[in-house]
């Protein structure tokens, strides 16, 4: 009898062991797919009542304004963004000929890890560097693409941290998805403006496709400042005027 006791009593203590086992493996698996749940940024597809200010650099009063709908995730906008847009920052927006404004337009469907840049970034923004985080996330790319990572939150952490910023304050936008809703806005400017593709660029009343190269964006630039720019009356005309 005591024999079968103790058998007994080994047997539940056993069960009891692999109860525990089982919970504590899928407690993890539920984590694991909980924390892959939450790695994705997603935005809300409902209409947004938020503004949509993109993100500006160069003098406000410049005359013309170039305004740039772009994936963080899409080649060709990683390509202008480290080839030609230095250009355009150097030679058009810091000499006061024209204004920058950029959209974030997480706008393929299969950039999983598109918005979740876009985040980073306005993160940043809020101290102040949306601009050393927009050419630190273009620049690395493939270190965070879709293809990459199903979690790229640890290498924007990485560049936040290259950056100087704050991590605890930037790490509690991202995980507090604090500027989704801003994105969102953006993402919806850019439909209202019938962007169907990135880059995407608007300039003076024109709407360009595709990336540019710095010499298409500067006749642009220069043909919106002619058209702002007043007609110059006539020489008789000013004369007789003030006779």
């Amino acid at each position: 009898m005591r024999a079968s006791r103790a058998g007994g009593s080994r047997r539940g203590f056993n069960l009891a062991l692999l109860l525990v086992a089982v919970l504590g493996v899928g407690g993890i698996v539920w984590a694991m797919q909980r924390s892959k749940a939450n790695a994705v940024v997603t935005l809300p597809t409902a209409p947004i009542a938020a503004e949509a200010p993109g993100y500006v650099r160069g003098d406000p009063n410049a005359p013309v304004e170039i305004v740039e709908y772009a994936d963080f995730e899409c080649p060709g906008c990683g390509q202008f963004a480290t080839v030609t847009e230095p250009d355009v920052v150097k030679r058009l927006v810091e000499t006061g000929q024209a204004r920058y404004r950029f959209y974030d337009f997480p706008v393929n469907g299969s950039h999983r890890n598109s918005a979740g840049a876009s985040l980073a970034a306005a993160c940043a923004n809020d101290q102040g560097k949306f601009w050393e985080m927009h050419d630190r996330l273009f620049l690395g790319q493939t270190e965070w693409s879709t293809y990459v990572t199903s979690d790229p939150k640890s290498v924007f952490e990485g560049y936040a941290r290259a950056l100087g910023l704050d991590l605890a304050k930037w790490e509690q936008c991202y995980d507090g998805r604090t500027h989704v809703a801003r994105i969102a806005a953006h993402a919806q400017e850019a439909a209202r403006a019938k962007v169907g593709s990135t880059p995407t660029f608007v300039i003076g009343n024109k709407q360009l496709a595709g990336a540019q190269p710095f010499d298409v964006i500067k006749a642009y630039v220069d043909s919106a400042r002619a058209a702002a720019s007043p007609a110059t009356p006539p020489a008789g005309d000013s004369a007789g005027a003030a006779g």
